[in-house]
């Protein structure tokens, strides 16, 4: 076990700014009593958290390892595990995990932990990785993929995932991944979750102001009443994904969101095709997000402002409660067309900001600015 000279073992979470900061910040208080548990009795671990953006500027694993061997050198920790919101590949697969026993480094890719219970699994990989990095080096070849960790359980755990080829001129000795239908789908929902979705709800101002005005003045319109009240519900339903599907394109269209690669394999495309499933995705649960807002405000407005008189004299159709609701359903999605053709007023560095991490709005920056040279 790697343990300093005061019979404390002190570990450093180096984690990417943003949403890896955040969690590891969450973690740090509880986990060297968790540590220690799990270790056995006469066991310490001092936790430090150090938040720099050390996936700047690339993807590349080999790259990755030495900056974190390069900052635990200047640093003086036992083992420093580093967190990033970045999806990251080796050999075609997912990466979860790199550890090097050597070095006691580990470098952990948070998408492919999932969209759900991201900090409850955070921990538990980063439990892992410390334990497994202090006790003893395993003595299995370097790149053996079917070995297992020297505490084992941490592929078990974390199903779907499973040890990984390390090539022998690598910094890390051992490396966890996922792959199949079921490591993609978990890859991908992480990546949604990295890019926290509801965060295009007040990020794009101009957009929901141009949806509100839409919103209030269809409220009141009579043509709208008489439509609302004769619509079926499929024809409503129809409306609504007509609507949300018109203003995600638009705002991926416009932002310029889609991810393109100049890169001929099939791994590149894989790639591309996963970056841009995660982007619609994202766009478009932020704007069902704004959609139900704007259905919640329309109706309000219209228990406000409607009268019942003057609307069964225009509809012929009394004012009940369901007038209300479809009224404000469908007003919602014409108030959502409206925002899409606001939107227009929002820059683009606006809407990736509102659409992304802070991690992916640097790598797609980077991958412009290639483009451009």
């Amino acid at each position: 076990m790697r343990v300093s000279s005061q019979g404390v073992t002190s570990v450093a979470l180096l984690a990417d700014p943003d949403a890896p900061t955040e969690i590891t910040q969450r973690m740090a208080p509880t986990l060297p009593d968790r540590l220690a548990r799990r270790s056995g009795p006469g066991r310490r671990f001092d936790v430090e958290v150090v938040s720099e953006p050390f996936t700047a500027g690339t993807e590349d694993l080999a790259t990755l390892m030495r900056r974190i061997m390069d900052r635990a050198s200047r640093g003086r920790w036992d083992i420093v595990v580093a967190l990033t919101d970045l999806p990251l590949h080796s050999q075609g697969r997912k990466l979860v995990m790199d550890l090097s026993h050597e070095h006691g480094l580990g470098l952990l890719s948070l998408p492919t932990l999932g969209g759900f219970r991201l900090q409850s699994k955070a921990r538990r990989a980063v439990e892992e990785a410390v334990l497994v990095l202090a006790g003893p080096q395993a003595t299995e070849p370097k790149g053996s993929a079917g070995r297992q960790p020297p505490q084992g359980a941490f592929a078990g755990r974390l199903a779907p995932v499973r040890p990984g080829k390390v090539d022998k001129e690598e910094i890390a000795d051992l490396r966890y991944v996922v792959a199949g239908p079921r490591g993609y789908l978990r890859v991908l929902l992480g990546m949604v979750r990295a890019n926290r979705p509801w965060r295009l709800v007040p990020g794009l101002s101009k957009a929901l102001a141009a949806a509100l005005a839409t919103g209030a003045v269809a409220t009141v319109n009579s043509t709208i009443w008489n439509l609302a009240a004769f619509l079926s519900t499929p024809r409503l339903v129809i409306a609504m994904i007509g609507s949300v599907v018109l203003m995600t394109g638009w705002l991926i269209v416009d932002a310029n969101l889609w991810h393109r690669t100049d890169e001929v394999s099939p791994e590149a495309r894989k790639r591309a095709a996963l970056y841009n499933t995660s982007t619609v995705l994202t766009v478009g649960i932020g704007v069902l997000a704004c959609y139900a807002g704007l259905m919640v405000i329309n109706l309000v407005w219209a228990l406000f402002i409607l009268n019942d008189r003057v609307f069964a004299t225009m509809t012929r159709t009394p004012l009940h409660g369901s007038e209300y609701w479809t009224l404000a359903w469908f007003v919602a999605s014409v108030a959502t067309v409206g925002g899409a053709l606001g939107s227009g007023l929002e820059s683009d560095e606006a809407i990736r900001a509102a659409a992304y991490s802070k991690r992916e709005q640097e790598r797609r920056s980077m991958l412009q600015d290639d483009r451009g040279d």
